[in-house]
Order: structure tokens, then sequence, then C-alpha cells
């Protein structure tokens, strides 16, 4: 398959809790724990068993491997479902620059990390 993606994507431990914007007066998710399997500085790819809308709009809290929060916001861009899962992918649409570069800079950790491996 060929990559697409911009940025590589990390395989780590986060947490992600995801509030859907409302449309109106309609409430349809509040605070809804994922199973986040990649993330890069401009997206996110993440298991549930929700039945989430491929083009919704969640205001995010993403807790990294340094134990800080990263508010942002997130639309999902791709769903497939695999076994009662669902596979998401989601651009981040409402990331600050500092968070994105924590993100950045563990990448280039990882980077070294892997190449030092390689030797």
């Amino acid at each position: 398959m060929e990559e697409r993606r911009r940025y590589k994507r990390l395989d780590l431990e986060v947490t992600l809790e995801l509030e859907r914007l409302d449309e109106g007066e309609i409430e349809t998710l509040r605070y809804a724990r994922v199973s986040v399997e990649d993330l890069s500085k401009t997206g996110i790819g993440f298991c549930s068993s929700l039945d989430l809308e491929v083009g919704s709009i969640y205001n995010a809290k993403l807790l990294i491997w340094t134990k800080e929060v990263i508010w942002t916001v997130i639309k999902i861009v791709r769903r497939v479902e695999k076994d009662g899962q669902y596979e998401y992918g989601g651009h981040f649409v409402g990331m600050t620059e500092a968070d994105a570069l924590k993100i950045q800079i563990y990448q280039m950790f990882q980077d070294a990390e892997e190449e030092q491996e390689g030797r």
C-alpha cells in the first residue's frame, strides 16, 4: 500500500477523550475514551466500538507520554469496520504549533533510537 502521509506516525502510549461538537441542540457524544493506535503532528489513528461519522468534528483531550494534556480539535477523515470495532483516522484541525512540536520532537528521539538499534 502506498504511504500518503506527510509525517511518520508514532506508535506510543497515549490516551484520547473525545467530545462531539454539538450541532444545534443535539448532543450525541460526551467524553468517550478510545484506543490510540498511532499519532503524528497532523493526525491520529484510533480504534473504538463507537460508530462515529466521517466528517464529524470533536474536541479532544490527548494525554501524551510526558503526562501533558494537549487540547485539540479532530475531524474524522477515515473509518473502517473490523470485527465489531471501527478503525478511525483523524486530522487535527485545531492544534497549536507548540503542541505539534512536542509530537515532532518525540519522533526525532524515536528515529534516533531506531537508528542506534539498527547499527
